[in-house]
């Protein structure tokens, strides 16, 4: 892995090898800066030559790669995982709000008016807005490394009434399937055929409620997260008696977001960084040019493609990268002890000078703490949740970074498969 460069102002220059780096630190020539990606800061004056860097960004719902490469080499290459719990804790807190303002201020007429979409253009849902803030972030945290000329975004867009008939043409794209009525319910119930989807009309119930498959909050209103059922089986169900054997529906979640953050992205790191090119791509570009190298499928491997430096000597170790909640401000649990105390919600902030996900050295391995005890016996995993301790002592170990919002560790490239004759070969990596 190599070494990332500051100068004594802290602007990006070329990276150097671990030897160079050594030799600069004994020398007190440069300072260490950050210990991942591992960063050293010059304390004198040099020529700074520099090459253009190109930037891959892979864009994803769940996923974003990130490798720079120049003509001849692959700098850097990380693997994001983004946050998926942001709608749970939005509807959360929505609930908790309604319920609150309908104990202390029963008499409070809703003020449609007051909404912010009202009032800003360009306004976008908090869960799409945390997606795009997590990708411009990660862009801007490797401009902070390496001097960067070049930026290519893999955008997409998806046909959604295509994907859901593929025989769809003409006018039929404006017929959507709820033409003709009135609302969703009416079309669901016609759906099903006014029959109950559970006991096909053998409880001779003639009332019928139309139930979700997936809590609202998170599945929505859509047809496909919609079933019919009579009274009686919708009861027994909510009181656990029965089970469905219907599934949802497909989810076009991670189409629609692409859809709308294809051209956001773009457009923001034009104005951020007028002085740097970026451009697109698309898919099909990225699958040509990564089939006809020979290269395994990957979230890096995609955005190493993206960056157009086919020809360059890949690394074969990435940074796994993991967004984190940084704050919980529920202050209490919902349930009421006996004596009317409640219970806190917020664990402390400090546990034996240890906070939730630092980075820790234990058993001569590299961790995150998942779970703090007071007795002082932590519980220490890696990224991918295998366990290195369930529970050690904090005596035993030794912090080697304080948490951030995303958490970082070194992954090594997988051995890959050949791939299919005709294909090429993936590349090898030296162990």
């Amino acid at each position: 892995m190599r070494v990332f460069v500051l100068n004594k102002r802290g602007k990006p220059l070329m990276p150097c090898s671990p030897a160079k780096a050594r030799l600069l630190l004994k020398e007190e020539k440069a300072i260490v800066k950050r210990r991942t990606p591992f960063t050293i800061q010059l304390t004198i004056a040099t020529g700074e030559t520099k090459q253009p860097v190109s930037l891959g960004v892979d864009a994803g719902y769940e996923h974003v790669g990130l490798p720079a490469s120049t003509e001849k080499a692959e700098l850097y290459a990380s693997e994001v995982e983004l946050r998926q719990d942001i709608t749970d804790l939005l509807s959360a807190r929505r609930a908790l709000r309604q319920s609150r303002r309908n104990r202390k201020t029963r008499y409070r007429a809703p003020r449609f008016d007051n909404r912010i979409r009202t009032k800003r253009k360009g306004w976008l849902a908090l869960s799409l807005e945390n997606r795009i803030n997590a990708h411009l972030s990660r862009i801007e945290a490797v401009l902070r490394l390496l001097p960067v000329t070049k930026i290519t975004v893999e955008t997409a867009s998806f046909d959604l009434q295509l994907l859901k008939n593929p025989d769809i043409s003409g006018k039929e794209y404006q017929e959507g399937e709820q033409l003709g009525f009135w609302n969703i319910r009416e079309y669901v119930l016609c759906r099903d055929g006014h029959v109950c989807q559970h006991c096909y009309g053998r409880s001779k119930d003639p009332v019928l409620n139309v139930h979700h498959l997936e809590s609202r909050r998170t599945g929505g209103d859509s047809p496909g997260n919609l079933i019919t059922l009579c009274e009686t089986c919708h009861k027994a169900l909510h009181r656990g008696e029965i089970t469905l054997k219907a599934k949802r529906g497909q989810s076009f979640r991670a189409e629609a977001f692409m859809g709308i953050m294809r051209w956001e992205v773009h457009s923001r790191l034009r104005a951020l960084h007028p002085g740097i090119e970026v451009s697109n791509t698309y898919g099909y570009r990225t699958k040509h040019a990564r089939i006809a190298n020979g290269i395994a499928k990957s979230h890096c491997a995609d955005a190493f493609c993206i960056a157009s430096n086919l020809g360059a000597e890949r690394l074969c170790e990435f940074f796994f990268q993991k967004q984190t909640r940084r704050n919980n401000r529920q202050i209490h649990k919902l349930s009421i002890l006996k004596g009317g105390i409640r219970k806190r919600n917020q664990a402390p902030f400090e546990v034996k000078g240890f906070r939730l996900f630092d980075k820790v050295a234990c058993q001569g391995e590299e961790g995150f703490i998942f779970g703090r005890r007071s007795s002082g016996f932590f519980d220490v995993r890696k990224l991918d949740g295998t366990r290195i301790s369930a529970g050690i002592s904090c005596k035993k170990l030794h912090l080697l970074e304080k948490r951030r919002t995303y958490l970082t560790e070194i992954r090594k490239e997988e051995a890959l498969p050949p791939l299919p004759e005709g294909r090429g070969s993936a590349p090898k990596c030296d162990e």
